[in-house]
């Protein structure tokens, strides 16, 4: 097992699963620099190893994670960091911006971009940057618990990280506007309804659901996945022609692999298909 410094994040791997885990329990989780660059590399290595299949990001204590860390040290990137520039000193025009596109924003595009399906298990309270961490993966398991909170309204921000991207997408303009205009907190319950989670399971069974699901998905047609979750993402940005062209192209590219031609002949067969991840 490898750990960020201070063993703030943990990783392992099995199963073809990696498991990566906020473990600040005494902070809620809130994510500084250090964490946030060690999931960057811990997402991009998962896309790059043929031997991990699936990603699990989840956290051990309370809290899934409580947002940016503001207490000492460099910021998670979000516009609630210190107030000075790359150099010290005053914050000066473009600072904030940049530390945003460089950190936070960063961070959520790994999770989008990673090549593997990435669960979220969400163990508590996921407000701020950790709500959109949690939402930008590709499906959530939560804890009954757990607690969604836009909590960039209490501190007169605009939301980062993605929330304005991310949450429309999810639930529409309307409640979106809803979340992020009070900031009030969305139990777990209410977050599944809403369609912000997929499965809510009792705390006790969260890391078995979420090892069950992550376990299927690395079973399953790997690279077939990958490119069904880029068109997916994808389908929100783009116009319909752009949609069905992508699509046509994807599929003429996964018929090149392993997998797909393990499913059709396993289909001629009527057998069970063992997928290689190929």
């Amino acid at each position: 097992m490898t750990a960020a410094p201070e063993d703030t994040v943990l990783h392992r791997t099995e199963n073809n699963v990696s498991w990566i885990t906020l473990n600040r329990p005494e902070a809620m989780n809130a994510v500084t620099w250090a964490q946030r660059e060690r999931v960057i590399a811990l997402l991009a290595d998962a896309s790059a190893d043929p031997a991990v299949r699936a990603v699990v990001l989840t956290a051990t204590g309370k809290g899934f994670c409580a947002g940016a860390d503001l207490r000492g040290g460099p910021s998670t990137g979000s516009a609630t960091g210190p107030a000075t520039g790359s150099g010290g000193g005053d914050r000066v025009a473009g600072d904030v911006a940049r530390t945003i596109r460089l950190g936070a924003q960063r961070l959520i595009t790994a999770v989008l971009d990673c090549e593997k399906p990435v669960l979220a298990a969400v163990n508590g309270t996921a407000a701020g940057i950790g709500s959109h961490l949690a939402l930008a993966c590709d499906l959530v398991i939560a804890a009954e618990g757990a607690r969604f909170i836009e909590v960039f309204v209490r501190r007169g921000l605009v939301p980062d990280g993605g929330g304005a991207y991310l949450l429309p997408r999810l639930v529409g303009p309307q409640k979106a506007k809803e979340l992020m205009f009070f900031g009030d907190a969305v139990p777990a319950a209410e977050a599944a309804r809403l369609g912000l989670v997929n499965k809510v399971v009792a705390a006790e069974e969260l890391q078995d659901t979420a090892r069950e699901w992550a376990e299927r998905l690395a079973q399953g047609p790997t690279r077939a996945l990958a490119m069904t979750k880029q068109l997916v993402n994808a389908s929100l940005d783009g116009d319909r022609a752009a949609a069905l062209a992508a699509e046509a192209t994807a599929q003429e590219i996964n018929m090149t692999t392993a997998d797909a031609n393990e499913g059709v002949a396993s289909f001629v067969e009527r057998r069970t298909p063992k997928y290689l991840g190929r």
